[in-house]
């Protein structure tokens, strides 16, 4: 099993009453609530965070990046990668992910990845995403074109990181005279490519036929079975088998030397589901074009007060119950872990475990914690489950096109 260590970086540096007075802090709250002193502060305790994780022997740090909103400070997760290319040495580096429909300059981008990758002597997990509703408003990107955009500058990322140059590529959202980049990964033929996301079918359709592992984020035990049925069904469907090593799991963990102090501390991650839920408009997460009809409708019959939240969360004593949020002492933590792998079983492991305005002392001792107790005990579990990760499969994971796909990008590329 291969296991991460995640924290959302939240921009916890505003007046979080200003907030709740504004209604929606995504997209249009005005940043001059903003502190950049105080933001100065939780990068570099953000990068502590990231170089004990490396110490206690997480075997990956996951970055990702949101635009103009504070539940993440990551503007840009490249930025971050580059700093642990340069001051870490053994982590893997998982980018879950950089939005590629707001890219303007696919090449661009696989340069910077391939630099990261070359810096890190080859330790570069680049992960894609389509990126959050309202970002696609931040970056002046029409939201019905997201898909295409998403699969388009991927076709053209990979090309780029995998043909000899130079070449033209002529596609509906990307015109490139000349794509002949001198910055190429260091791993061949290209870095392990994995695909974060929620409840999108068309995303997880999409990973399978790329034989791409997925990282379901902080999904419930119940859909995040029905994501495997449904990527292991279409693996086959394409003729590979799935199973662990493509299964990835992100989850809201938190560890502290008490059960008390941990729950206290896990509120937190509540927090942070306000941002995107009561604090964030629905009609700004979710605009026109971005999904499906029926997944808008929704959005907008309860923005205008005539249906509920698509996206009501139980409360935080029913998310401690159901283990969707898991906290406590190392025991209770590896206890209620082990249940939780047990009935998921990923190859993936991705340790959601600070948020909010948590204190650094409290989220060092959670990280320490999990080194010395928790990933020892999670491992044996994993051993005894046979769960693999993509690392440790037979055959390599995460670098192969579709049968399908590989005609359409040969061809965009001539």
């Amino acid at each position: 099993m291969h296991i991460m260590y995640f924290t959302e970086q939240p921009m916890s540096a505003y007046p979080a009453e200003e907030g709740l007075k504004f209604g929606a802090t995504a997209l249009m709250f005005p940043n001059r609530f903003f502190d950049p002193v105080a933001g100065s502060r939780l990068y570099n305790e953000f990068i502590e965070q990231y170089k004990l994780a490396e110490a206690v022997g997480f075997d990956g740090i996951m970055l990702n990046e949101h635009h103009n909103a504070p539940f993440c400070m990551q503007a840009k997760a490249n930025i971050f990668a580059s700093i642990l290319a340069a001051i870490t040495e053994r982590v893997k580096i998982v980018i879950l992910g950089n939005p590629l429909p707001l890219a303007e300059n696919p090449v661009r981008l696989a340069e910077e990845l391939a630099m990261i990758d070359m810096i890190s002597k080859g330790r570069l997990v680049s992960g894609f995403v389509r990126g959050g509703g309202q970002e696609q408003l931040a970056a002046g990107v029409n939201p019905a074109y997201n898909r295409e955009r998403f699969e388009e500058a991927h076709d053209l990322i990979i090309r780029a990181w995998t043909q000899e140059g130079p070449f033209r590529w002529e596609g509906t959202h990307y015109q490139h005279r000349v794509v002949n980049p001198w910055a190429v990964p260091l791993q061949k033929p290209h870095p392990r490519v994995w695909i974060p996301g929620v409840i999108s079918k068309e995303t997880v359709l999409w990973a399978a036929r790329h034989r791409y592992p997925y990282i379901a984020l902080n999904t419930t035990v119940e859909q995040t079975l029905r994501i495997w049925e449904l990527y292991d069904r279409t693996a086959e469907d394409v003729g590979f088998r799935g199973g662990p090593e493509y299964h990835g799991y992100l989850k809201q963990v938190h560890v502290g030397e008490t059960d008390e102090k941990a729950i206290e501390n896990a509120r937190q991650f509540t927090w942070m589901q306000g941002e995107f839920t009561g604090l964030a408009h629905p009609v700004w997460s979710t605009p026109a074009g971005y999904s499906s009809p029926e997944n808008r409708r929704g959005f907008v019959e309860f923005s205008t007060g005539r249906g509920s939240s698509p996206r009501r969360r139980p409360t935080f004593e029913e998310q401690l119950e159901n283990n969707m949020i898991i906290a406590g002492r190392p025991e209770t933590v590896i206890r209620k872990l082990r249940e939780v792998i047990t009935a998921t079983r990923p190859g993936i492991l991705s340790l959601w475990a600070n948020d909010g305005f948590m204190s650094q002392a409290d989220s060092m001792t959670c990280i320490r914690l999990m080194g010395q107790e928790v990933l020892p005990a999670i491992r044996e579990t994993a051993k005894e489950l046979d769960l693999k990760s993509p690392f440790e499969a037979e055959t390599p994971v995460g670098i192969g096109f579709s049968d399908d796909l590989a005609p359409r990008a040969a061809a965009a590329a001539e």
